[in-house]
């Protein structure tokens, strides 16, 4: 392992990459990257590396698959999307930086676990083969996060069928109060789940939610989970760019957001059981940088909360690519997207997030994306926002460090900011691996602001 790491870091030093990475160590979209080339000790002392905190301990040998092995343990609580063993186990089998062995292994869980469910359910385990679907279904999610290098790829869609069909199997025979609706949107419809706060179909405030740049409307489950348990009806939503809306539709995302989720806001309106005075929007992720957006445009909503705030995504992301690399993309395009091709084999965020980034936005280069990337920004635009916001964020934020703090600081409306810290151990992008602690808070600051 000690020697794979070294192995990592010469790659980054020949790249030009440890030299440019920003201040405390963060910049390449992961705090394992950054633990790899900063070498000094807690004290300061050079030559040591300071103790690894639980989030930068590798288990794959990869920085972004091991960050992504740590999300899918994180939807073990509250969901039951997973369980230790089994996510561990798919693990061991996944060959460092290899895409193909991603998916392979992954699928392979997801097969055998839903095999489980099939056999439980043929034997009239109701309980137990929605458990299982439900596993099933994260693991399928999983499975394709590396595949998107070519979208047309029909493994793509396969597991992203499979596992909607294995959710909606275990909402129902789990008996979770949750409906599949399609919201009208521009000539056609986007997917979503209206979950019914317990107690009945009485009027209740609403949480309305999406996720960001590539998680799914069934992985979320656990903060709808914790919303109708203390009173809310909950609507998460799929837009474009996004799960189905993406997948099966070929929607793509745009930066007018407020187009997508005034649609929702009024399909929400037309539901008898909410209380219409009290709408909520969540953010998360990339969402941080849509919610605020369509908050400064939506006048029916009386919060907006964005996990974490992102300001400038243009910035955020050019935060992650050394400055040369970006002069370049000024001068010469075309360089830019050969340099970036060098770094997308060596390094797997690089490669994930170009090829990902280019299906969601609509982009025919890497030099492109970053272009079409520009109109996310918040300036002169958060101060439009007069509902009460609350801009989430942590000690350790990888993805987008400081722009949190940035949109707090550009808000004019009511405010507050909520910092989660390696105390907590919840510092992580969106509190991964600490839902639990994520979710009492936030829902604690809306029972209190609703």
């Amino acid at each position: 392992m000690e020697r794979e790491s070294i192995s990592r870091r010469n790659v980054l030093k020949r790249l030009g990459v440890a030299a440019l990475m920003g201040a405390g160590g963060v910049g390449i979209s992961h705090p394992l990257l950054a633990a790899e080339t900063k070498e000094t000790s807690a004290e300061g002392a050079p030559g040591l590396k300071p103790p690894a905190k639980w989030y930068q301990k590798g288990i794959i040998g990869d920085p972004h698959m091991d960050a992504h092995l740590y999300r899918c343990l994180s939807a073990i609580w509250g969901g039951g999307m997973g369980d230790p063993g089994e996510c561990l186990d798919t693990a061991s089998r996944i060959k460092a930086g290899n895409d193909l062995s991603w998916y392979e292994e992954w699928f392979r869980t997801a097969e055998r676990v839903k095999a489980i469910a099939e056999n439980s359910l043929k034997k009239g385990r109701k309980i137990s083969a929605g458990e299982a679907y439900m596993r099933a279904c994260n693991y399928y999610r999983a499975s394709e996060f590396y595949l998107h290098a070519n979208p047309q790829d029909p493994r793509i869609l396969n597991a992203s069928k499979s596992s909607v069909d294995c959710f909606q199997k275990a909402a129902l025979l789990l008996s979770i109060p949750v409906q599949e609706v399609r919201i009208p949107y521009e000539g056609t419809t986007l997917p979503g789940y209206f979950y019914l706060a317990e107690g009945g179909n009485k009027r209740c405030p609403i949480l309305i939610l999406h996720q960001g740049f590539d998680a799914t409307a069934e992985e979320t489950y656990h903060v709808c989970k914790s919303a109708i348990k203390r009173g809310y009806h909950c609507l998460i939503f799929e837009g474009p760019g996004q799960g189905r809306a993406l997948r099966e539709q070929g929607l793509r995302f745009r930066p007018d957001w407020e187009k997508v989720v005034t649609p929702v806001v009024d399909y929400v309106m037309t539901r008898s059981e909410i209380d219409p005075g009290r709408v909520a929007l969540l953010g998360i992720s990339f969402g941080g940088y849509l919610t605020p957006r369509a908050a400064a445009f939506e006048p029916r909503l009386k919060i907006c909360i964005a996990n974490p705030g992102l300001h400038n995504y243009d910035e955020s992301i050019r935060g992650h690519i050394p400055p040369a690399l970006q002069n370049l993309l000024e001068k010469d395009p075309q360089a830019y997207n050969n340099a970036m091709a060098n770094m997308m084999k060596k390094i797997t965020i690089f490669r994930w997030f170009m090829h990902d980034g280019m299906w969601k936005f609509g982009a025919d280069s890497a030099a492109d994306l970053i272009m079409k990337l520009r109109p996310y920004t918040l300036q002169n635009i958060a101060q439009k926002i007069r509902c009460k916001t609350l801009i989430m964020d942590g000690t350790a934020e990888n993805l987008s460090p400081g722009q949190a703090k940035k949109l707090y600081d550009a808000l004019t409306c009511p405010k507050e900011y909520m910092l989660f810290t390696d105390e907590d151990a919840a510092s992580t992008h969106c509190q991964g691996g600490a839902h639990a602690l994520s979710n009492q808070r936030m829902f604690d600051w809306l029972d209190e602001n609703i």
